[in-house]
């Protein structure tokens, strides 16, 4: 396998941790009740994938497999705020799936993002927020709260990294069927070309350009054999990069090869290996290729193999990549072919900014509260933003405890956990911390200054609000 060829990837990251906020009074002379100020703790980095097209594989997270953003420094007295983490970018070629893996099985769970263009970002791993410095929490009846919150803490996990060739069309085969000689005749692709199977490892990308000035990008796909699709052989590490490609170009080596294969049996073989593997690739437009046509004897051969092609309603080109026999005439098709399905595309994708949708989706799924029954009264809340808060809290300080409380209300799990059934009294557990759920309990937050709700507003806005 050549080793600066890696297009599937699993790596660990995580965002920074926010700063934690200081609780701090001010100290100075003549001035013997200054009041609270202590400033907040800075916003840890972001990790970030971002499609790069200068890139063509995965070679960078080949043998690294970790990647940290910087935390956020701790907020101080003075009011002085602790400085944001730098953001660490992870750049990945274009065509590039990011999954989320399971913690307990390393399968994948969801997709991510899908970055196929240029500059196409995701964040993967927010940073957490800073915690706010003991300033934001007075009231009218709370003029020296002597607490501040702790850093919020980073998400860290596992996520893949799929990269799936941006080819338009895509050239499948039997092994040794002349797909990379195809390849480098039509373009300036120069793949390894040699007279034994599976001499293509990884696959090429080549320009091909039509005599009209039309062109198009081909991808020549290491051969498949029968159970490609169940994992057998070399091609079925590479049957993803035909999912993106437009176009399919079936090369069927009209001579049969060493083992004077029947060109019907490849051609069917081949188009089920498709179907199994993906449903949608068996509607894919397909042109036909027979190669080693400039070879006599084949002739029947040929013909047998045109009727079967254009009975499935598939276009076909008997060529040579030897002689060049009928590789114009194949360019100038596919060229227009590929010219027409991306007009086709472009018509029913119009332009959406999916680095904000892939954003909003990361806020929704990390907002998302889930409730379920633990032993008799005892009820178990999981979810991403939840769990932080319960992270962020000081459970040593009365007050601080008071305003998660508070923070609970604001995000409607108390109204989730009187939908779900719970009654006051019962026990409720997130993490490793248990408290008594009271619906109705007092909220010693509930009147703040009209700044301070902002501000309140704001943070709880960036917790998700209610899933």
């Amino acid at each position: 396998m050549d080793n600066t060829f890696t297009d599937l990837s699993h790596i660990n990251v995580k965002g920074g941790d926010g700063g934690a906020g200081c609780m701090s009074f001010r100290r100075e002379a003549f001035v013997p009740k200054g009041g609270p100020d202590g400033g907040d703790g800075g916003r840890g980095g972001d990790v970030v994938v971002v499609a790069d097209a200068q890139l063509s594989s995965l070679i960078d997270y080949r043998y690294k497999h970790h990647f940290r953003a910087e935390r956020g420094t701790h907020g101080k007295g003075a009011r002085r705020h602790g400085s944001d983490g730098a953001d660490l970018i992870l750049k990945v070629p274009l065509g590039t799936v990011v999954r989320e893996l399971d913690p307990e099985t390393q399968k994948p769970s969801y997709v991510i993002a899908d970055l196929t263009q240029p500059g196409e970002r995701v964040v993967v791993a927010p940073g957490g927020r800073g915690g706010l410095g003991n300033t934001h929490f007075v009231t009218s009846v709370r003029r020296a709260p002597a607490f501040a919150e702790k850093g919020e803490p980073a998400l860290e996990h596992w996520v893949e990294l799929e990269m799936k060739l941006m080819a338009d069309a895509a050239l499948v085969g039997m092994p040794s069927v002349g797909k990379s000689s195809i390849i480098a005749r039509i373009s300036a692709a120069r793949p390894k070309v040699a007279d034994y199977p599976f001499t293509t490892l990884v696959p090429n990308l080549g320009v091909a350009r039509a005599a009209n000035g039309q062109s198009f990008v081909a991808a020549d796909v290491p051969g498949l054999i029968e159970g490609a699709s169940e994992g057998k052989g070399l091609g079925h590490q590479f049957l993803r990069h035909i999912e993106r490609t437009a176009l399919i170009l079936h090369v069927v080596d009209v001579t049969g090869g060493y083992e004077g294969r029947d060109v019907l049996e490849d051609y069917r073989t081949i188009n089920a290996e498709l179907a199994a593997y993906a449903s949608e690739l068996a509607e894919r437009p397909q042109i036909v290729v027979a190669n080693k046509c400039d070879l006599p004897g084949f002739e029947e051969d040929v013909e047998r193999l045109r009727e079967a092609a254009e009975a499935d309603g598939h276009a076909f080109f008997a060529v040579s990549a030897a002689t060049g026999l009928g590789l114009d005439e194949l360019v100038t098709k596919v060229a227009a072919e590929v010219a027409v399905l991306r007009e086709e595309l472009k018509a029913e994708e119009p332009g959406l900014n999916l680095t904000e949708r892939w954003e909003r989706d990361r806020q929704r799924r990390d907002a998302a509260i889930s409730i379920s029954r633990e032993d008799g009264c005892a009820w178990r809340v999981t979810g991403g933003a939840i769990e932080r808060m319960v992270v962020q809290t000081d459970w040593d300080n009365e007050d601080a405890v008071a305003y998660l409380q508070h923070r609970f209300n604001r995000c409607g799990l108390d109204d989730k956990l009187r939908r779900a059934g719970a009654a006051n009294g019962d026990e409720v557990r997130i993490l490793g911390f248990a408290f008594e759920y009271e619906g109705d309990g007092p909220d010693e937050f509930a009147e703040l200054s009209e700044a301070e709700q902002q501000l309140v507003d704001a943070l709880d806005s960036e917790d998700g609000g209610v899933a």
